[in-house]
Formats: C-alpha cells, sequence, structure tokens
C-alpha cells in the first residue's frame, strides 16, 4: 500500500464521535414534534408541515438519526433516503441542531454515525444533498465530511431558483459525495 493509500484508508475510517452527554438514535414517531420544532427554529430549512416530519420518523428511520441529549430529549436530527435511482446513495434532507446544543459537533457527529449505520446497513457508498449557496455552515459541514473521508466532492445547480414558485428561493447545489467506505467498526 502507497502512502496516498494508507492516508485515504485512515481518511475514511475517520468517523466523528459522539460528543458527551449524547446519544445517536433513530427517530421514532414521538419525536416529529422535537424535529419540526427544531427544524422551524434553524430559521434557515425550508419547514416542512408538522404531519410530514411524523411520516418521516414513521417511513424513513432507517435513514434518518436524532441525537438525545442526557434527559433522553431530541437535541438534533437529520432526515435522509435512499436514493431509488441510485441505491447506493443517501440523500441528506435536512440537518439541524437545537440552538441550546449548537458548537458541538453534533451535526458532523450525526452525519457521520448516519452514513456508517447506513453502509454497514444498505451498503451505500455515497452521499447526496442539495445546500444554497448561502448556507455557510452546511457547505461546510459536508465538505468536512467528505475531506475527513477522503472522498470526492461533484457539485452542480440541481433546482435553478426560477423552478420554484416563491421569490427569492436561491438555486439548491447538488453535492454528490463518493465513494466512501464504511466504518470499521459498528458506529453506535
Amino acid at each position: 500500500m502507497t502512502a496516498a493509500q494508507a492516508d485515504l484508508a485512515r481518511a475514511r475510517s475517520e468517523f466523528r464521535e459522539m460528543p458527551e452527554g449524547f446519544k445517536l438514535d433513530a427517530p421514532r414517531v414521538e419525536d416529529g414534534a422535537a424535529i419540526w420544532r427544531i427544524a422551524r427554529d434553524s430559521r434557515t430549512l425550508d419547514l416542512n408541515s408538522s404531519y410530514s416530519y411524523l411520516l418521516w420518523c414513521r417511513d424513513f428511520a432507517a435513514t434518518s438519526v436524532v441525537a438525545r441529549d442526557a434527559k433522553g430529549e431530541t437535541a438534533a436530527f437529520i432526515t435522509g433516503y435512499i436514493r431509488p435511482a441510485r441505491p447506493e446513495t443517501l440523500v441528506v434532507w435536512q440537518v439541524a441542531v437545537d440552538d441550546a446544543h449548537r458548537g458541538r459537533g453534533l451535526a458532523a457527529a450525526l452525519l457521520d454515525g448516519l452514513a456508517g449505520r447506513v453502509a454497514q446497513e444498505q451498503g451505500i457508498t455515497r452521499l447526496e444533498t442539495t445546500i444554497s449557496p448561502d448556507n455557510t455552515a452546511s457547505n461546510r459541514l459536508f465538505a468536512s465530511f467528505a475531506e475527513r473521508h477522503g472522498a470526492p466532492v461533484e457539485r452542480e445547480v440541481l433546482f435553478d431558483a426560477g423552478l420554484f414558485p416563491e421569490e427569492g428561493h436561491e438555486p439548491e447545489v447538488l453535492h454528490d459525495i463518493g465513494p466512501f467506505a464504511a466504518p470499521a467498526q459498528p458506529v453506535r
């Protein structure tokens, strides 16, 4: 193995640990209201109906994740699904951390944990998401994910601003990340 290959293998095995006091968990229907509130309070996400978050927790729990604090309360979430046309690809729909828990690395730990779990259970090797150009935090989150895992990133506008019915919606830029390797150890 060359030095470059060793660096790539090491990078691909560096999955972020959950910060102390938090637990990675699959969402339950009971988490839907808290997820909706966190999304609403983020002031950056497009807010879906509360009903949609309940359905997401029921139907896409295997490809989504929440962080629970020491009291068992939902502190952050990621919603995702397997892309039907590309079953090796996890599409990350939304990522949000409750205001009270920001700045602790929860989003990165959740993203690594979710990608690792879905890679092991469903064989995904790629991750896709769309991000508006002004969303600096999400752009950094996904760029650092790709860097940690030695995965290339391709970016292109997926939905031009003119496709959205509301005024002022920015374009959505597709970030296609991968391939990346599953972690050597189970992700909990």
